[in-house]
């Protein structure tokens, strides 16, 4: 029998569209009742064995080799933390012309989560960019957001109504952070049995985020929050979420370059500056928003395939003008040698 494979044409990436059945699947059967009280704690301890793994992974040498790449690694986690947040602030500009103030706290929840890590290698690998320091900075910057993402959203939704609290921030602590600590502490014993099992735990992961969506789509669901958002409000999001992709893009190319990075750490540091992590920030927005999660992460599941598409094609273009830059040097030799050839057979 022949393995089942996701079509090639579909432009959308395959996990995403996972997750829009799963939202699909939340609006026509969503969780009630008692059944909402399971999916709720089916999703608690999801999450908390989501970040369980990524401290078991996480090799903790290969962090710290990565130190010596400090100035990269601070240029990631400053457009991550600091140039993302000033502008998911300043795009409370576009409300209420392209946002509601509800999908405002979305897009700035969305500017407040680490870079994501997988695709940031897969990209700056065909880039042919740093792929050694694009594991680390990707490392870096998921333990700076199990900190620096509540905090900032302390800071900075504490008042817009989205229901944060101190008690979240703590609970994110609690059912994040300490999941992630002990997986660490136990990666000596039990870390070769995950990279052995890299593809099923991979399963686990992408499984645990499906519950999360399918549990935070629910309740919004249930309580309705889904009337506040028309298809004119969806396009305003699309457009402003395009255009905090495209400052980003541009700020991280402009300022490496004027930083004097050479050419593969600037292609590290455009990808991984540039992107936000669905998988860590559909677990936080869980814990921190609660019942209003599932308005809050429509802003980061669309604009993380944004990203994978543009990012794509950045990738391909900046690779054929690698090889392009390359093939000069390699050409002449080549023409020589048919006339060395000839001269020796004379």
């Amino acid at each position: 029998m022949r393995r089942l494979r996701y079509p090639s044409w579909i432009p959308v990436d395959p996990y995403i569209a996972a997750l829009l059945g799963t939202v699909l699947l939340a609006a026509l059967l969503p969780a009630r009742g008692a059944g909402a009280h399971v999916a709720g704690g089916a999703s608690t301890g999801a999450v908390g064995l989501l970040f369980f793994l990524y401290g078991v992974r996480l090799s903790t040498r290969e962090a710290m080799d990565g130190l010596r790449h400090w100035r990269l690694h601070g240029t990631v986690l400053a457009a991550t933390f600091v140039a993302f947040p000033l502008l998911g602030l300043a795009s409370a500009g576009l409300v209420p012309y392209l946002l509601t103030p509800e999908l405002h706290t979305g897009l700035l929840f969305l500017c407040l989560v680490p870079s994501t890590i997988q695709s940031s290698i897969a990209f700056t690998s065909v880039a042919r960019g740093n792929v050694a320091a694009a594991i680390c900075a990707g490392s870096f910057s998921s333990l700076a957001g199990l900190a620096l993402t509540p905090l900032l959203a302390a800071l900075l939704l504490g008042g817009s109504g989205a229901g944060l609290s101190a008690d979240a921030v703590l609970g994110i602590v609690l059912q994040l952070l300490v999941p992630f600590v002990a997986g660490q502490l136990l990666r000596h014993w039990i870390g070769g049995f995950a990279t052995r099992h890299k593809k099923v735990l991979g399963l686990v992961d992408r499984g645990s985020i499906l519950l999360v969506v399918y549990t935070a789509f629910s309740e919004g669901v249930v309580r309705g929050i889904w009337h506040q958002v028309t298809p004119s409000r969806l396009l305003g999001l699309l457009l402003a979420e395009a255009l905090l992709l495209a400052a980003m893009l541009g700020l991280t190319a402009y300022g490496s370059r004027r930083l004097g990075f050479p050419r593969a750490d600037r292609v590290t540091i455009v990808f991984a500056g540039s992107k936000k992590s669905l998988a860590a920030g559909l677990p936080m927005a869980s814990v921190l928003f609660g019942a209003q999660a599932g308005l809050m992460v429509l802003p980061l599941m669309l604009f993380h395939q944004m990203q994978l598409m543009v990012c794509a094609v950045l990738a391909k273009r900046w690779a054929r003008r690698a090889e392009a830059a390359a093939a000069p040097t390699a050409a002449p030799d080549a023409a020589a040698r048919p006339r060395e050839a000839v001269a020796g057979r004379r």
